[in-house]
């Protein structure tokens, strides 16, 4: 039965994604905010609901914080596999797609932000007062994603002016986006005490679980919203929600670090190393894909870095 409610819950995450991504095209059509801001500011903080209210209820109700590493640092690799995958089959049509300049840099902040969390981690430096301290690295987290999210918010350089009726007004589009994004932080809720008992039953370390049975679940949202939007040939927007998500997922060890008061958020483990190796080593892989989008070739070579990555880092943290 346990098995049963993962799949049928990590189901719904499914089609909720789907339904999100596809009133994200929507706004993308009928307003004048740019792309890059709506795929990689607002659907990206959606699709990263799943992450940020699976670890707060990690902190908070199962008192479990290496799950919040594993789920954070174990969802930028999937998400980046999303990218991989998707270019192994849409390799020709990405060639002729257009991106903002914007997720190349949204790439970099990533480093930066890597580097940031293994700083915490080697160097931990406490900032605040009585019960509220947090890393000195978190606040710089918080500060280099909202420097990024200025950009975004500027960079229209990857819209495409298109002409398609869309009958639903932009209230009711936003209504209904609203309404998919509650439904998915309450699913993910459940989905977090699911994967909890999974790790007791199969005996597997906090971090560990995190990374497959919850990175994994709480990275369908960017799956299947990046899928879809490649399906209906928006790129832009596809690529946008998941170098966004990954950013966003980083402010989720923020929050996490000021509500967990028993001690660090930061913790140095072997599998917390091996994330954050192969978590850098993909992004890096995806810039690849960004800058040599022209050269199919080294696209292909770099997506299939990208999904290797993933598995190693699986295969390595068991």
């Amino acid at each position: 039965m346990l098995y049963l409610e993962y799949i049928v819950l990590a189901a719904l995450v499914v089609f909720l994604s789907v339904r999100l991504s596809y009133y994200v095209d929507c706004l993308d059509k009928k307003t004048n905010l740019s792309g890059a801001f709506i795929g990689g500011v607002m659907l990206a903080a959606v699709t990263s609901l799943p992450e940020l209210f699976t670890s707060l209820t990690a902190v908070l109700a199962l008192d479990q914080p290496d799950l919040v590493q594993g789920n954070v640092l174990g969802s930028n690799i999937f998400n980046l596999c999303v990218i991989g995958g998707l270019m192994l089959f849409t390799s020709r049509r990405y060639q002729r797609a257009t991106l903002s300049k914007s997720h190349s840099k949204t790439l970099w902040f990533g480093l930066v932000m890597y580097a940031l969390v293994f700083a915490a981690i080697m160097m931990p430096k406490e900032v605040g007062f009585s019960f509220l301290k947090v890393n000195l690295m978190s606040i710089l987290i918080l500060l280099v994603y909202a420097v990024n999210v200025k950009f975004m918010g500027n960079d229209d350089s990857g819209d495409v002016e298109e002409e398609v009726y869309i009958s639903l007004s932009v209230r009711q589009i936003a209504v209904r986006f609203i309404c998919y994004s509650v439904g998915l932080v309450i699913v993910s809720i459940l989905l977090t005490t699911v994967t909890d008992r999974l790790a007791e039953e199969l005996q597997l370390g906090a971090t560990v679980a995190g990374a497959i049975f919850l990175g994994v679940a709480t990275s369908l949202p960017e799956l299947s919203a990046s899928v879809n939007l490649v399906r209906i040939g928006n790129f832009n927007a596809s690529f946008g929600n998941i170098v966004g998500s990954n950013l966003f997922n980083f402010i989720i060890l923020c929050f996490a670090d000021v509500l967990f008061t028993q001690g660090s958020i930061y913790v140095n483990e072997p599998q917390v190393m091996n994330l954050l190796g192969f978590g850098a080593f993909s992004m890096v892989c995806t810039l690849v894909v960004i800058y040599g989008k022209k050269h199919r070739a080294l696209v292909l070579l770099a997506s299939v870095a990208i999904l290797g990555s993933y598995v190693t880092s699986i295969l390595l943290s068991m």
